[in-house]
């Protein structure tokens, strides 16, 4: 588990929150609302499956007025559809007394958490790691929340790990605990992967041609020094 904060029994909460991004003029990204909202649940959705969790309440906060309330709200759907996440309620609240120069908006969810027995296989990286303009620029090479619910429902992936803005060396030495680990620089270890565009994997040993069928080139094996 990573950015998420388990409640009383077997709930987990998620967020994430996006600041300069989307319609209004002094925006520093200039994309659509409903893509911002989007990218904003795709992070807080893939914490919520890193925790083994399946999210039941979201909450949307919108803090760039009332007419970008259903936009927002569109972009969480649209991504929860593409994820084949469909039991859940959505609500949320807008700031209306206050007018911003530029865009803000939060994502939260809720879920509940369905802890299965961890098995043994190799980690990957799967996605490239983009951020801002690139990801408008390269949208074919973010990981695929499609796939990778297939891949978590037909257990080729038994456990994920989202990639941020730190970089896929930063994420590593967190899931394994070590911040002295070295991995191989046959993939860009520092870049930011932004809402999380690539993730890591960790695959059964018996599932990783399958799993290579499946991601295609954007899926590769993360070599660690010494192994």
């Amino acid at each position: 588990m990573r950015n998420s904060i388990k409640l009383v029994g077997d709930l987990i909460v998620t967020t994430d929150n996006s600041g300069g991004i989307g319609e209004k003029a002094q925006d520093i990204v200039q994309v659509s609302d409903q893509l911002t909202a989007y990218y904003a649940a795709r992070v807080t959705l893939l914490e919520q499956w890193a925790a083994d969790a399946k999210p039941i309440n979201i909450l949307v906060h919108n803090f760039s007025g009332e007419k970008s309330w259903e936009k927002y709200i569109q972009g969480v759907r649209e991504l929860l559809a593409e994820a084949g996440e469909n039991d859940f309620t959505i609500s949320g609240s807008t700031e209306t007394n206050m007018e911003l120069l530029q865009s803000a908006v939060a994502v939260t969810m809720i879920g509940k958490q369905q802890i299965e027995e961890v098995t043994e296989g190799q980690w990957f990286i799967y996605g490239k790691p983009l951020v801002g303009e690139e990801i408008l620029q390269n949208g074919e090479k973010v990981a695929s929340m499609k796939k990778i619910r297939q891949a978590l429902d037909e257990k080729i992936v038994r456990q994920i790990w989202p990639v941020g803005s730190k970089g896929i060396l930063h994420e590593v030495r967190r899931l394994m605990g070590n911040e002295k680990i070295q991995i191989e620089e046959t993939i860009d270890l520092y870049h930011s992967a932004g809402p999380s565009t690539a993730i890591l994997v960790k695959i059964p040993f018996n599932r990783v041609n399958e799993a290579k069928t499946l991601f295609g080139d954007l899926l590769q094996p993360i070599k660690f020094v010494n192994d």
